[in-house]
């Protein structure tokens, strides 16, 4: 439960301060990281694995999938 804890108040903090002076598709993939991060902590808890692993893990595909979008938006 402390690593949960741990990854809410990072991802409240980079919510919070991690978005300034960034152009649009760097702040949608630092709010996908962060999303991902929290959703894959609580997926690895309530499934019985590890929540680090799980954030770790989400943190990549939400990074990569904010990334993508980003990238999409821009073109238009």
């Amino acid at each position: 439960m402390k690593h949960i804890t741990a990854v809410f108040i990072v991802f409240a903090l980079v919510s919070t301060f991690g978005c300034a002076g960034m152009n649009s598709q760097q702040q949608k993939t630092l709010s996908g990281a962060g999303i991902g991060a929290g959703t894959g902590a609580v997926l690895g808890a309530v499934t019985g694995g590890s929540p680090v692993t799980g954030a770790v893990v989400g943190a990549g595909v939400g990074a990569a999938a904010g990334y993508i979008v980003g990238d999409h938006d821009k073109k238009k």
